[in-house]
């Protein structure tokens, strides 16, 4: 795919693989909408893509916060009339054994926050301006690590640990990767997600006490992959472990269930909007 006069968007792009992600396609000559939570890291990060002569504009927002997502789309349709690629890569961890539950700003599980709910959200929210784009890709960057929902306790109110939060939502994303394909057939738009490599050697990594195994570079040439291969040109709703077409966990692939944790999506950005605007009335 040629990059130049692209735009594309990558949450969570002022460290670890999102970084690398964010310099490599910068170098291919798209311009790069950074987004990170720290203002002086994505100063930093957009200081790397210019310096190598590519273009960046930083957009700062924290996940944990649903009208913070909602503001980010906000920002971003301001920016740019254009957005040809979504590479949805923020994400948090396990943070190691004996996680204490947290919540989001709007009091859910935090791991199904911001790993699978903010996407879900902001996807939802530039549709429009990736369907005016098109041909466009959303890449949804997973794990291996899935673990099949648990819709009478989404929460994980009880029996918490850290693991199971971060696995349920990284399938949660690749639920919402096979059913978004099917809603956007015949618009141009394609969804994709992976697994970019097995313990990379990020902060994420690190702060669950892991010796990585992997390097960034082998994680960020995955995603690339799904980005901009010609190989994938009109090919929707598969999962990949890095750069090969994979099987992601059986309830990706259950209708069913792909439709219970659509509803329940929609209910919960639903509740959170209405939760917000009785704050600020």
């Amino acid at each position: 795919m040629d990059l130049k006069d692209k735009t594309i968007l990558i949450t969570g792009s002022t460290d670890g693989v999102g970084r690398v992600v964010a310099q490599k396609l910068g170098a291919a000559g798209a311009r790069i909408l950074v987004h990170g939570r720290d203002a002086a890291r994505g100063k930093a990060a957009v200081g790397e893509i210019e310096a190598a002569g590519g273009k960046a504009e930083f957009f700062a927002a924290d996940l944990a916060s649903l009208a913070e997502v909602r503001r980010l789309a906000e920002a971003v349709r301001e920016k740019t009339g254009r957005l040809d690629i979504l590479i949805n890569n923020a994400g948090i961890g396990t943070a190691g054994e004996g996680a204490k539950r947290q919540v989001s700003a709007d009091g859910y599980e935090l791991r199904f926050a911001v790993n699978y709910l903010a996407g879900f959200l902001l996807t939802s929210e530039l549709l429009p301006l990736l369907k005016a784009s098109a041909p466009a890709r959303i890449v949804n960057v997973a794990s291996a690590g899935q673990q099949a929902i648990d819709f009478g306790d989404v929460m994980l109110t009880h029996g918490y640990s850290g693991v199971r939060a971060y696995c349920q939502s990284k399938l949660a994303q690749i639920l919402f990767t096979v059913d978004l394909a099917e809603q956007l057939k015949g618009s141009g738009v394609t969804v994709n997600a992976l697994h970019p490599a097995s313990y990379m050697n990020t902060t994420m990594v690190r702060q669950a006490g892991v010796t990585p195994w992997s390097s960034v570079e082998t994680g960020a040439d995955a995603i690339v992959n799904l980005a901009t291969s010609s190989a994938l040109e009109g090919r929707s709703g598969l999962y990949f472990d890095g750069l090969r077409e994979s099987r992601a966990d059986a309830q990706a692939y259950d209708a069913k269930a792909r439709q219970q944790l659509r509803s329940l999506s929609l209910d919960l950005v639903g509740q959170a909007r209405s939760k917000s605007k009785e704050q600020h009335s």
